[in-house]
């Protein structure tokens, strides 16, 4: 269930977690990563290229092309990659989708979603693809067990 991020944002999230896996340079097409990550190619394709828009991902087009980090893993944090694919509506509009909700005029959730809001826009911030690294391993070897369990 996605609580913040569009269905897009997730899958770009994930395929640019996993292109930071991988040596630099090295190309993936759109099916090798929908293949890793168990996701549709469609969504890869589509996220993948808009992301090489905001120079996050770069592209190589061919029977030997694919999608590869055109920037160093250290210098890409979260936030840029949901700034490229859902931008940053999240953090300023109503989390309950009230019209003139604000301070002064708040919703139900208001004050409390205010503080989760300003605590992931932080995280988001702060967490390069660097720094999860090794947890982004250790979660594309589960996809894969757990896919290799089922069959």
């Amino acid at each position: 269930m996605t609580v913040i991020f569009s269905k897009k944002c997730e899958l770009g999230l994930q395929a640019v977690l996993f292109l930071s896996t991988q040596p630099k340079d090295t190309l993936f097409s759109s099916q090798d990563i929908a293949n890793e990550l168990k996701i549709p190619k469609e969504f890869v394709s589509k996220v993948l290229q808009s992301l090489t828009k905001s120079e996050i991902v770069g592209s190589k087009k061919g029977n030997s092309g694919g999608f590869f980090l055109q920037k160093d893993p250290s210098s890409i944090r979260l936030i840029d990659i949901v700034i490229a694919i859902d931008g940053l509506g999240m953090f300023h509009n109503c989390v309950l989708g009230f019209r003139n909700c604000s301070v002064d005029n708040p919703c139900p959730v208001h004050h409390k979603w205010g503080k989760l809001r300003n605590e992931t826009y932080s995280m988001l911030s702060t967490e390069t693809l660097a720094d999860l690294r090794d947890a982004t391993i250790s979660k594309i070897k589960a996809i894969k067990f757990q896919d290799d369990s089922l069959n």
